[in-house]
């Protein structure tokens, strides 16, 4: 029999924000995560020198002193205007990826021997979302996350390479306890079925839901608009609600 999913600790942002401490140093912990005033110092002048500045020169800006905010990033990353970013120092970049506009990468959720990654070659397109609320978030190399999608981990997320994901997706999932023993269910805590994993070269069509302990097997395709909660076998078509198999690619 398959485990009972285990309760996971969910940090509300009001609790973050709330906490003990000078509002300079919930600032930092909150928005650049790394401690030192050296290194808020580095986030502020990027913020207001290149993070929303039009044309050429903010392009050039954000190709410059973008890669300073981040724990690693390979050469040619590209970066659009007014990308937010919550402790980005926790965050690698491969080489060549491309954050769009109007985007947010928030690895507050990361903890010890967990990760937040972005392959080499990869596109998120404008107005996404990618953050950990707890557990890693893994996305190979030359993938496309299409326009206002939502990335967000409770338990783990991983996407293999070459995978296509059209705009409006939403990967993640987990759910809050419902108990009726007086406590909100917001205090409740949240449980999950299990880290989501996406295979290489799989086809994720717009506005798709993929939710915690789904797995989908390498080559498939997901029809536009599906919930997948279970398992996609390799090189199947799925769609409806819930995904079913429908075909298999020729």
């Amino acid at each position: 029999m398959k485990p009972e999913p285990s309760p996971i600790k969910k940090q509300r942002i009001i609790s973050d924000i709330s906490a003990d401490g000078s509002p300079l140093q919930k600032y930092s912990g909150f928005f650049v995560g790394k401690p030192g005033l050296g290194a808020l110092l580095y986030y502020e002048l990027v913020a207001f020198a290149a993070a929303g500045t039009r044309g050429a020169l903010g392009y050039a800006l954000r190709k410059a002193l973008f890669p300073g905010l981040f724990g690693a990033v390979g050469g040619g990353a590209n970066f659009g205007r007014n990308i937010a970013l919550r402790c980005p120092s926790r965050i690698e970049l491969g080489a060549r990826v491309a954050i769009d506009d109007n985007c947010m990468l928030d690895a507050r959720g990361i903890r010890a021997g967990e990760h937040f990654r972005i392959g080499a070659g990869s596109l998120v397109a404008r107005d996404s979302i990618l953050l950990t609320k707890s557990g890693s978030v893994a996305i190979g190399e030359n993938c496309s996350i299409g326009a206002q999608c939502f990335i967000g981990s409770v338990n783990g997320i991983s996407l293999g390479d070459d995978v296509l994901m059209g705009g409006q997706c939403y990967v993640g999932g987990g759910r809050y306890l419902t108990a009726r023993d007086g406590t909100p269910m917001a205090m409740q805590g949240m449980v999950s079925k299990g880290p989501i994993e996406i295979g290489d070269d799989v086809w994720i069509g717009a506005g798709a839901k993929i939710l915690d302990g789904a797995m989908i097997g390498k080559g498939a395709i997901v029809g536009a608009g599906a919930v997948v909660t279970g398992i996609v076998p390799p090189y199947a078509i799925a769609a409806g609600i819930p995904a079913r198999e429908i075909g298999q690619r020729s």
